[in-house]
């Protein structure tokens, strides 16, 4: 019996990459991109936005105790969810509105993988040098000491970059001079340490050590974009009517030879560490780091720009036959990405109207069913309705409350003689409030009386209602 050989293995152990260091217009932007998304991630929470007494004064502030959102001057209260759920429907239309247009550009200039993970490669590379040092030290099998110097400095100043992203994210949920002051006196809540270190652990982790694995194997939207593109999307690709046959190949012995000089620049750039040449593949991010660097070989050999470009695939049978490719704006507004914008720009105008009809006072009528009503001793009929009144504004209110349904219901709230309450400011109160309806009225018999409840405020005037229900003897009977 001969020995049968194993199967083949299904795991592949991870090649590390370094990217080597290039320069254009691209990597210009992603660099802008990365400082502008670092700075508001890092900065807003210490933005101050004066708001009045006895309110925050942070200008973004997820306050979960209150169940409150603050950005500047726009208050999202938690009964209002449905403006979080808008903006998520804007940022899902917005993603399939940028992948249809252009590829992948959200992974490859603003997620926030792409963006840590260009920023521990920038570190990286100011202590142990460009691709060609960074090789060297990792195939140096002996940890002698200036090898574990450079490790330490980089690892050190990768942590502290993890500290302070895990840091800046609590800083979004409490006051954050008084966190960042109990964070280091150790007066800080368990979970305020306990976000921090989960945060701090994967960053260190997914920014320094596993990089391109999170983009090809934890995140699924590599696997959804094809369903986002089609032939007029303008994606990162390789001419290779133009760049083929290249240098040093077999065809090229017989043929003249193409633009390509397999130089591997454009290898050699890519954080993903895939040849473009090759074709479309899940792993690229479309950062067009490799178009920068073939861009400047192909100036260095005097051979026109644009061997590898941001290309549809619909111009293919064009530029083949030596044609220009159609305008960029044709394959950007063309029915699917103006469907996408409608849909992004309908979603977005209807919550900015939200916002600005909204009123500043509210209420939720609730009636207390156990019992359904109570008979007083001298024959009226009582209904108990809880109240809650939503007073936005920042000042405390003084509120009217009535009720209208038949003339002879009668509204008494708890515990003050008065017909009105007073509502704290930025805040919601809890009013228990009775209709009565005399003996022999008509509420009193009926098995139920549609009622009406009304809040003014007394200051302004503006006014809200509720509907509810008067529950008489007819529907005990």
């Amino acid at each position: 019996m001969t020995d049968q050989a194993p199967p083949p293995s299904l795991y592949a152990a991870r090649e590390p990459i370094f990217p080597r260091r290039v320069s254009g217009p691209f990597r210009n932007l992603k660099w802008i991109i990365m400082g502008v998304t670092l700075g508001i991630y890092y900065i807003f929470p210490w933005i101050r936005w004066d708001r009045g007494p006895e309110l925050p004064n942070q200008a973004v502030l997820l306050d979960l105790a209150n169940r409150r959102f603050y950005f500047f001057w726009i208050e999202i209260w938690s009964h209002e969810f449905y403006f979080v759920a808008g903006l998520l429907i804007m940022a899902g239309l917005g993603l399939f509105l940028f992948t249809s247009a252009l590829g992948r550009v959200w992974c490859g200039y603003a997620c926030p993988q792409t963006v840590w993970t260009d920023l521990f490669i920038k570190v990286e590379r100011m202590v142990e040098g460009d691709r060609n040092a960074r090789l060297r030290l990792h195939r140096q099998e002996k940890m002698d000491a200036r090898k574990l110097r450079l490790r330490l400095t980089k690892w050190t100043l990768w942590l502290l970059i993890a500290v302070a992203t895990g840091g800046a994210w609590v800083f979004y949920f409490a006051d954050a001079p008084t966190l960042f002051v109990d964070l280091f006196t150790g007066q800080a809540a368990a979970v305020a340490y306990i976000t921090v270190a989960i945060l701090t652990a994967t960053t260190f982790v997914f920014g320094g050590f596993m990089r391109e694995q999170i983009c090809i194997y934890a995140c699924p939207w590599p696997r959804i974009q094809a369903a986002m593109m089609d032939e007029d999307t303008l994606t990162v690709a390789y001419r290779e009517w133009r760049g083929e046959p290249r240098k040093h190949s077999q065809e090229a012995k017989d043929a003249p030879q193409g633009d390509c000089i397999d130089c591997m620049a454009c290898v050699n750039v890519c954080p993903m560490g895939i040849d473009i040449r090759d074709g479309q593949q899940l792993e690229c991010i479309t950062c067009a780091l490799c178009i920068d660097a073939c861009d400047d070989v192909m100036e260095r050999i005097g051979k026109p720009r644009g061997l590898i470009d941001y290309i549809a695939l619909s111009d293919e049978e064009r530029e083949r036959a030596g044609a220009e490719p159609r305008p960029v704006w044709k394959h950007v507004f063309r029915p699917r990405t103006l469907l996408y914008t409608a849909l992004w720009g309908g979603v977005g105008v209807a919550l900015i109207v939200a916002l600005f009809i909204r009123s500043d006072i509210e209420m939720t009528v609730a009636a207390v069913r156990n019992p359904t009503f109570v008979t007083l001793s001298d024959g009226s009929i009582r209904n108990t309705y809880d109240i809650r009144l939503r007073n936005k504004n920042n000042e405390e209110r003084l509120f009217r409350i009535s009720a209208v349904g038949d003339p002879a219901l009668r509204v008494q709230l708890e515990g003050t003689p008065y017909a009105s309450v007073d509502v704290p400011a930025d805040t919601s109160f809890l009013q228990r409030v009775y209709v009565v309806a005399p003996p022999g009225s008509d509420p009193a018999a009926a098995e139920r009386t549609e009622v009406r409840f009304w809040i003014e405020d007394l200051s302004n005037g503006e006014r809200a209602y509720r509907d509810s229900s008067f529950n008489g003897r007819g529907q005990a009977q």
